[in-house]
């Protein structure tokens, strides 16, 4: 059996009277592709937020890669996102000031080592060769989002987790990124996708269903 790669447990999350998230259990393993969705409100950014390590939870426990974040420091959060997670956002979040190279090899400097070669590699590897040296300004949506890939993939993290991956862009660039996903999910890659599109969804392993900050559903 593969091991659990993410595991939380009674995951609650509390802004003043309001609870996004009530006691949340869940596991992911390695080489698993799951899939969180539910209406808006229910509180699948709250959970990514948590799960990315951008947020702490109010109670329970978050196990990422055999560390507790609930019972680290906030530097010590800020490696573990660092070294373990792969993030690839809706809105892109690229450095507008560097090329699309320098973006990637930025996320290699936060991890302390810089590999020129390494970087090349990985941009070849979502198809552009040909756009190192262009600024996001002189990128299409999908390139942008490739370039995110690119970035998320460059640490070898031990977790991918997507927002939306594909909610800014046209059914063409849609395509490319979802035939991406399933590439790497072929691969054995551990992914953990925010969506409201049931076609994204569909070709994850599982689905977790959130409704009023609890979990309704883990359809297969």
């Amino acid at each position: 059996m593969q091991k659990i790669v993410l595991e939380t447990v009674g995951l609650t999350k509390r802004f003043g009277n309001v609870t996004p998230l009530d006691g949340i259990d869940m596991q992911v393993r390695e080489g698993e592709w799951v899939a969180i969705m539910g209406p808006s409100g229910s509180g699948k950014t709250t959970m990514l937020n948590i799960l990315s390590c951008l947020d702490t939870l109010s109670e329970g426990k978050y196990i990422l890669d055999g560390i507790d974040t609930s019972q680290v420091s906030e530097k010590e959060r800020v490696v573990v996102r660092r070294e373990k997670i792969g993030l690839v956002f809706q809105q892109f979040h690229l450095v507008p000031y560097l090329t699309a190279l320098e973006n990637v090899m930025l996320a290699q400097y936060y991890h302390g080592m810089i590999d020129r070669d390494d970087a090349i590699e990985v941009l070849n590897r979502v198809g552009l060769s040909h756009r190192y040296d262009h600024l996001p300004s002189q990128l299409s949506g999908g390139e942008q989002q490739r370039v995110c890939i690119a970035r998320a993939l460059i640490n070898q993290p031990a977790i991918i987790l997507a927002d939306e991956p594909t909610g800014n862009l046209d059914e063409s660039n849609e395509q490319i990124i979802l035939d991406f996903f399933k590439e790497l999910h072929a691969e054995g890659r551990t992914i953990v996708l925010v969506t409201h599109n049931p076609e994204l969804a569909e070709f994850a392993d599982r689905t977790v269903r959130l409704h009023h900050g609890k979990v309704v559903q883990h359809a297969a």
